[in-house]
């Protein structure tokens, strides 16, 4: 009887102690980037992959004449990120004195060519600006100004020269796709990026945009679709959103399908002026875009952040839900 009770206790201790360490182990959690992905003012994020490192360049969101020179940061992972100071000023673009902005930036011929707008011209008669090249040998730069002039520096179809992205379609073929003021032009980049190659009707800029674009126009081609995206809305006000459109071909007809980016009242404001990135060889996607906290009333108060983006089976792209908890590390094979 003594021998039983013995053994009855002793499986009784084990059963206890077996489940005091299964509730004292630590659980693991994966590790997530957080929103915002860096401290500090940045916004009109430019998001890209270059070997086994992801690659954010945003503009330095400050008043006009402080906004003169542009940071990068890079991440194994979209959790951690290194910061990379000052990889183009003003000082090395002797014609941009103010306002450097909206950044896009490509891999060409082992050279990185970082695209921006420069000035905010209004009028093109009497202003010096629009949107320029700087290069450099590695996407940390630091980068110099590669034609030391504008290379669109006048108003073509009423689009103020910003917020330009280079796509590359699928044909090899680089644009220049860009524009403020609701209006939005695509233009045949030349080989060394120089100049354009007129289309054949003998234009050079030809307007693409859809109802209701404002600025901050993106381009990618999904299972041979062509998504186009933009900013709508006023970009110090909560209203501000993305929304797309779909295409056959990177000129369109484009009929606005609807928003996917906006704000959420109980998390952030202004949510826009976004890039996506899409990982290597998946149908895995992210957005990257910048959002006014809501203790913030400065317009300039804007932080980069990124959430993931989806696809439903018809390839119509899901509303995005913006996080406080970002992402999961993700990292490059």
């Amino acid at each position: 009887m003594h021998r039983l009770r013995f053994i009855l206790s002793l499986g009784f201790l084990t059963l206890i102690s077996t489940f005091s360490l299964a509730q004292s182990s630590p659980k693991t959690t994966p590790k997530k980037s957080g929103n915002p992905v860096f401290p500090g003012w940045y916004a009109d994020p430019e998001g890209v992959i270059f070997g086994k490192q992801y690659w954010i360049y945003p503009t330095y969101s400050a008043p006009y004449n402080q906004q003169v020179f542009f940071d990068a940061f890079s991440s194994p992972d979209l959790v951690t990120w290194t910061k990379h100071s000052r990889i183009l000023d003003s000082t090395a673009v002797k014609w941009a004195k103010k306002a450097m902005w909206a950044p896009a930036i490509i891999e060409k011929g082992g050279k990185y060519f970082l695209f921006f707008g420069a000035n905010d011209i209004h009028d093109d008669k009497k202003e010096v600006g629009g949107i320029g090249v700087a290069v450099a040998d590695n996407p940390a730069g630091s980068f110099r100004d590669y034609l030391g002039k504008p290379l669109v520096g006048q108003i073509h179809n009423g689009a103020q020269p910003i917020d330009q992205f280079v796509f590359k379609d699928k044909d090899g073929q680089y644009y220049l796709i860009y524009g403020g003021w609701s209006h939005c032009n695509i233009a045949r980049l030349n080989d060394d990026f120089t100049g354009f190659l007129p289309f054949p009707d003998g234009t050079t800029y030809r307007e693409i945009t859809p109802k209701n674009y404002v600025e901050g126009p993106i381009m990618f081609v999904r299972n041979g679709t062509y998504y186009f995206m933009w900013s709508e809305g006023g970009w110090t006000g909560p209203n501000y959103s993305v929304a797309y459109a779909t295409s056959s071909s990177p000129f369109g007809p484009f009929e606005r399908v609807g928003k996917i980016l906006q704000q959420d009242p109980t998390v952030a404001r202004g949510a826009g002026h976004h890039s996506v990135i899409q990982v290597p060889g998946k149908d895995e996607w992210y957005i990257i875009y910048h959002r006014r906290p809501l203790t913030e009333t400065d317009g300039n108060h804007r932080e980069t952040c990124i959430d993931r983006m989806y696809f439903d089976e018809k390839g119509a792209i899901k509303p995005v839900k913006i996080t406080v908890e970002g992402v999961e590390a993700r990292a490059l094979k």
